[in-house]
């Protein structure tokens, strides 16, 4: 590729400015994680809620796992937005939400808009584990490289 001025191939200079800014690396995770963190404040505020959406996919005892899923979020988004531990935080979202997706978007069983619907949103939370499995290899090659 010709007429740019990136340093590194085919980068454009500016990507790569804003690739190296520390702040890039600080907002991707804050998208990636969040609406748990979102979700997570949300199922604290309104614990009845969390446990009725619970019950509503069938998990018992519900009041158990609306904790589980608060402290999942909320844990795992603080390890990942505090870039310690980030494999630890990813993994616990990344397994949360295969099992969330698995359970909640079960578009095998569906049919119709039903169907179309839940397999969008499976495969959207597939998307997320890779997200996931992405922050915790970036982060794992700073601490190699740069002992961060």
């Amino acid at each position: 590729m010709t007429g740019h001025t990136g340093t590194s191939g085919d980068t454009p200079r500016f990507v790569e400015t804003i690739l190296d800014w520390r702040g890039t690396w600080f907002l991707a995770r804050l998208a990636l994680v969040g609406a748990y963190i979102l979700g997570g404040v949300v199922k604290l505020t309104d614990w009845p809620g969390a446990v009725a959406e619970q019950a509503h996919f069938g998990m018992s005892p519900p009041g158990f796992w609306a904790g589980l899923t608060i402290a999942i979020e909320l844990i795992g988004s603080a390890l990942i937005l505090a870039g310690r531990y980030v494999w630890l935080g990813a993994g616990m979202l990344g397994v949360f939400t295969a099992l969330a997706a698995i359970k909640a978007n079960a578009f095998w069983t569906m049919q119709g808009q039903e169907r179309f619907a839940a397999t969008n949103a499976f495969f959207e939370h597939i998307g997320l584990i890779g997200g996931f499995v992405l922050a915790a290899m970036v982060a794992e090659h700073a601490r190699r490289k740069f002992g961060a």
